[in-house]
């Protein structure tokens, strides 16, 4: 006999029930009581959870363990939560509780006849409560087989509570971690040939008379989780006339082949098709309008077709109330840029609003912490353990997804402006470029865009912009932002960095050198460096040579067959070294900056070599240089990098060596000076330009330099943030200092008064005063 304190079937549960069975439990039960067709299934109680962790002593270690926790500090949240599931994971079910399950589990498959697959999801009480969705926060495993399989699946939706991004989100909502508990519905698989959400209103806008349906081939976890752009249908409630219909192409889905999920392509013929007939959609849509009305608020559901006995048959398996829509002033006068400016990126208008800030990449949950307040997140989809870097960021753009996706869900949530199915905008965009998204269009723009015409200052006349000795170069990736930036008081570029131009070829040289598509290679790059150099001719342009780590190369196409998995890439195969042990690549780009000077006559190309650690390897790179046809003359210089202390106490050896000009990377120079990763949130108060260890560092190269005339810089991020870091470089005797556009003519404004200060305090040393 099933105890039904333990396990209860979705027909006998309601909304009332929410603390017995969770949001998503009480949901089918609600479903079921409107009339909706819902896959038959059980629902393991909260009971039988709290129950389960009280009899394994597991609260006292939930609470011993979240006491006092910063949820901010990611590296600790992730051990705790880690502890917790493991401890849930070698415990037991208490057996009465087990036996339960198994024989619910095989009563199902009785009345079911084919249900032997189901899917065991995760339903915690605190769960699709309305203004808080708690979206994909939670486990949920499908195509489970065999009763004893089904126990471990309810196990693991329990550990799934306490997944980092679980306790990150119960903490900002103020849940208390041990009065929310978890319930577990077992409900039979549908393996639907074509799957999605619908919205009951349209979520971006909060229009409450449309209704949005969102459809793919396959399982609904691709559309859900964002991994592919869904059809989207928009229907009129009142008619449910179609007014719009926006067709992606599809090339995978998920489906369920024997007793495994797998990715399978979908046939050329039906890629591009609709995925769903029209009757289909007004259905769907009827339906939406029931579900509603039984509510009597907006709902955002999942909905699965599959054919049996040569009928399609429609089902749902979720519904939940729409949240986000109440965060949105939808009274603000401006909710969309008015703008004649051409969008960079266009995707799918997610959530509404408008933000700029620096774009930053991130490729797997692992690098959230990368993500600082008032960045643009983006990454080629989202899932809930991005939620704190999401929380951070003033915009979010994904590649892939619909307004129905983890990242528009959360984004309308959380207020941001967001963009999903953008494409390709993790290889478009670069880390800290300045991008404005307008959510409600869905379009990514260049640089900060107002909201609001603003009235236009007049720019300084030349009058106004002093002259320095100390020259001021700017640090530019983008060629296309070339023509803009030369129109700046710079006396040409400290740093042109490879890594966009390449990043924007988008393959990895190896592989178009195998393919015998060097000349492309060579084609589009001499393309970029042609465009900055005749930007800024006859100004110098000092190319720094590729300086991709292992991580970011393997991001490219083809990068996987070439690129060795390190544990540590900031201090691994990159720069000079990279050069000697693998010279094609390097040699392309000698190639390409060749044909830029000799066949166009851009003379003002020179060249810089990044992450030199040793004399040998800087000389080996040298006779690299030479060999390709490129010597040192009067309008030709060669550079390095200063951003190794070994560098930095061989200054002098390295001068001796012949070289023009160093220029000093502050950021890897401080961050291997102090032993600290500048990418770690927690040491991010320790990470500092200015401490005396680093300043003594550039001193003693810039001493060194001026001994030997070899011309000295510093490029790093210090001269563009810290105006006492440029005093200390004029004072040193720096020739140069290269910053990022917007510090320009505040950083020459700086340079001039402490070249007049050196000046009179020079004269009154003299005059004795």
């Amino acid at each position: 006999m099933v105890n039904n304190k333990n396990i209860l079937w979705f027909s006998e549960v309601s909304k009332d029930d929410l603390a017995l069975v969770g949001g998503k439990g009480a949901n089918l039960g609600e479903l079921i009581k409107a009339g909706l067709p819902v896959p038959n299934g059980f629902i393991v109680t909260s009971l039988a959870y709290f129950h389960f962790i009280k009899k394994n002593k597991i609260d006292k270690i939930i609470a011993g363990q979240l006491r006092g926790l910063n949820i901010a500090n990611t590296k600790k949240l992730n051990l705790v939560a880690k502890v917790i599931q493991e401890k849930i994971l070698s415990a037991k079910l208490p057996g009465a509780l087990a036996s339960d399950i198994k024989n619910s589990y095989r009563k199902l498959y009785t009345i079911e006849g084919q249900g032997m697959f189901v899917a065991v999801r995760s339903s915690a009480t605190a769960e699709d409560l309305p203004g808080a969705s708690f979206a994909g926060e939670h486990k949920t495993f499908l195509n489970v087989s065999g009763a004893d399989n089904v126990v471990k699946a309810v196990l693991k939706c329990y550990a799934s509570l306490f997944e980092a991004r679980a306790i990150y989100y119960r903490q900002i909502h103020q849940f208390d971690h041990l009065k929310v508990g978890i319930a577990v519905p077992v409900q039979k698989m549908i393996q639907s040939e074509v799957s999605g959400v619908m919205f009951t209103i349209e979520p971006v806008s909060g229009d409450k008379s449309k209704i949005v349906i969102e459809a793919g081939f396959g399982l609904g976890e691709a559309i859900v989780s964002g991994s592919i752009n869904p059809d989207r249908y928009l229907i009129d409630k009142d008619s449910l006339k179609i007014l719009d219909k926006d067709i992606q192409k599809q090339t995978w889905k998920i489906a369920k082949v024997g007793k495994e999920d797998k990715h399978l392509t979908v046939p050329k013929n039906l890629q591009e098709t609709q995925k769903i007939t029209d009757e289909q959609i007004k259905k769907l849509a009827s339906f939406a309008k029931k579900i509603e009305d039984h509510y009597q608020s907006p709902q955002d559901t999942e909905w699965a077709i599959s054919t049996e006995n040569g009928q399609a048959n429609i089902y749902f398996v979720q519904s939940r109330p729409v949240t986000g829509v109440k965060n949105m002033d939808l009274g603000k006068a401006e909710t969309k840029l008015q703008t004649n400016l051409k969008p960079i990126l266009k995707g799918a208008a997610a959530s509404i609003g408008v933000a700029s800030g620096p774009a930053r990449i991130i490729f797997k949950p692992d690098e959230i912490d990368k993500i600082k307040a008032g960045d643009v997140m983006v990454a080629e989809m989202t899932n809930p353990e991005y939620v704190p870097a999401m929380k951070k960021a003033v915009a979010i753009v994904t590649d892939t997804g619909g307004r129905t996706s983890h990242a528009a869900i959360v984004s309308r949530e959380l207020g941001t402006p967001c963009v999903v199915g953008a494409g390709k905008a993790t290889s478009v965009l670069k880390n800290g470029q300045l991008v404005t998204v307008d959510g409600g269009a869905g379009l990514v723009y260049q640089g900060k865009v107002a909201l609001k015409q603003a009235a236009k200052e007049p720019l300084e006349t030349s009058s106004e912009i002093p002259i320095t000795a100390t020259k001021v170069y700017v640090n530019l990736g983008e060629p296309e932002a070339a023509e803009k930036v030369a129109a700046l008081p710079v006396d040409g570029i400290g740093l042109l960095r490879a890594e966009f131009m390449i990043a924007g070829i988008g393959e990895h040289p190896k592989a178009m050198i195998e393919q015998g598509r060097s000349n492309i290679f060579v084609k589009r790059l001499s393309e970029g460096l042609r465009q900055v150099c005749q930007a800024f001719y006859p100004r110098p342009v000092i190319y720094r040579a590729t300086d991709f780590k292992t991580n970011e190369y393997k991001g490219l196409k083809g990068g996987e067959q070439y690129e060795k998995h390190e544990e540590n890439p900031m201090l691994g195969y990159r720069g000079a070294f990279r050069y000697v042990k693998e010279p094609a690549v390097f040699k392309l780009e000698l190639e390409t900056i060749l044909q830029v000077r000799e066949r166009f006559d851009l003379k003002n190309l020179w060249l810089m070599i990044p992450f030199v650690r040793t004399l040998e390897e800087f000389l080996e790179v040298k006779k690299i240089i030479n060999e390709a046809g490129l010597k040192q003359t009067p309008d030709f210089k060669l550079w390095i990098m200063v951003e190794v202390p070994s560098t930095v106490i061989l200054m002098e050896s390295f001068c001796q060596t012949g070289i023009d000009g160093v220029s000093i990377g502050t950021n890897d120079l401080t961050q291997l000076t102090l032993g600290i990763d500048r990418d770690n949130a927690t040491l991010a108060e320790e990470f500092d330009e200015r401490n005396d260890a680093v300043i003594l560092s550039v001193k003693h190269v810039i001493k060194t330099c001026r001994q030997y005339h070899v011309t000295s810089s510093v490029c790093g991020q210090a001269p563009s943030v810290f105006p006492e870091f440029v005093e200390m470089l004029v004072r040193a005797g720096a020739t140069s200092v290269s910053v990022n556009p917007d510090a320009v003519l505040a950083t020459r404004k700086l340079v001039a008064s402490v070249e007049r200060k050196l000046l009179l305090d020079q004269a009154r040393a003299a005059l004795k005063i």
